[in-house]
């Protein structure tokens, strides 16, 4: 357990929202600060839901909206699932987040999904993801000890997909959300609770590259679209962190053991800007107050740097997966964040070996820029395939 003795008093302050020292220790999380006047990150409430739940996807520097189908699409992209070459299939992670400085921050997640009738055009899927802050140990401006919070984060969803072509499919998710920061430990303190939705939508066709049939893959799926979400019961609210993913995937057999697969994913937000620094009082009212969908598309054309900054909004990776006799496999890839929007860079690397019913694969983070928390970060994950399962049986 990190006893983690958090002040009340800050500078001479009176007591503050354990809320807002919890936020600020979890951000440390999702942005490494720069140092500069235009640092402007997107702020968002429940942003564990960003973390990449599984070791495949974030040993390819966190992609996943396009790579071939496994039972954690639910997270990256739920079409994907009736492309999925097993009727059914789930599957548990594991990430020790904050390694480096803490040891009882996790995120545990669990995945599935079946095919539905013998055409197989119907999946629904279905995932859990509980995100635990460890114990946090309380105490006043003279050091008294104060009692105790266990803050958590959790989702859970379902989705359903359906192909729509051939080569074509849709998808739906539906999500529950709660966040509870150390309701209770504040009379005005409350869990956020909201529910949210995705949209996704998946493309694939083979192509011939030389003599050999590749895959080629093109996906979408823009998450958690939903209200904005309150600690304190309405007085203030948060966004959800609404987010377009878009993604492309070209799978090229080497040989009739050796496949090699590029990978790529970009990321925006969909929430209002903060009106920055040198913000006057209607600017700061006006980001407050912008409602949830209306922010999603003001997020285009709102930052208060101009294009420049939206484009700075953009995240993207870069990833590739290697496999031998699609038994085992070797991952890499790097992940990218402007500077002025929260400085996540860094490379990732993994591996993983699958058998008749079930695949292995872990994966370990290397930051490229200096004191970042997330580096040395590891994944695993464990999946299932129902079909081998039963072939292990007969």
């Amino acid at each position: 357990m990190n006893k983690l003795k958090l002040k009340t008093v800050i500078a001479g302050a009176t007591r503050n929202s354990l809320k807002i020292v919890l936020s600020m220790l979890f951000a440390s999380a999702t942005s490494i600060y720069a140092q500069e006047e235009s640092f402007n990150p997107l702020r968002t409430a429940v942003p564990s839901l960003t973390i990449a739940p599984d070791a495949r996807g974030g040993a390819m520097g966190d992609i996943g909206a396009a790579t071939e189908p496994d039972v954690f699409s639910q997270y990256w992209n739920p079409a994907k699932y009736v492309f999925a070459p097993s009727k059914a299939g789930f599957g548990f992670s594991y990430t020790p987040w904050l390694a480096k400085l803490v040891n009882d921050i996790n995120l545990f997640n669990v995945s599935g999904y079946s095919k539905v009738g013998s055409s197989e055009n119907l999946a629904i899927g279905a995932s859990i993801r509980y995100f635990s802050m460890g114990n946090i140990i309380l105490s006043t401006e003279h050091q008294a000890n104060s009692g105790e919070a266990s803050p958590y984060e959790m989702a859970a969803d379902v989705s359903i997909s359906l192909k729509a072509s051939e080569h074509i499919s849709i998808a739906g998710a539906f999500r529950y959300i709660r966040s509870d920061l150390g309701a209770g430990t504040e009379a005005d303190q409350y869990p956020a609770q909201g529910v949210a939705a995705d949209i996704a939508g998946y493309y694939n066709t083979k192509v011939d590259i030389g003599s050999r049939e590749s895959l080629l893959g093109v996906g979408l799926n823009i998450s958690n679209i939903g209200g904005k979400v309150s600690y304190n019961g309405g007085v203030t609210e948060m966004f959800l962190p609404t987010n377009l993913r878009l993604g492309a995937s070209l799978q090229m057999p080497l040989d009739n053991f050796n496949t090699l697969a590029i990978n790529a994913d970009i990321n925006k937000y969909l929430v209002p800007t903060p009106p920055g620094t040198g913000a006057n009082d209607d600017d700061r009212t006006k980001y407050n107050e912008t409602a949830a969908i209306s922010g999603i598309f003001s997020s285009f054309n709102d930052a208060p740097g101009g294009m420049k900054e939206e484009l700075q909004e953009v995240t993207w990776s870069l990833g590739a997966e290697y496999a031998y006799d699609r038994k085992f496999f070797a991952r890499a890839g790097y992940f990218h964040e402007n500077p002025a929007k929260g400085n996540r860079q860094y490379f990732s690397l993994g591996g993983g070996f699958k058998l008749t019913a079930f695949q292995m694969d872990v994966a370990y983070l290397i930051s490229s820029t200096p004191s970042n928390p997330l580096d040395q970060t590891l994944r695993f994950s464990l999946s299932f395939d129902v079909d081998g399962m039963k072939g292990l049986l007969q």
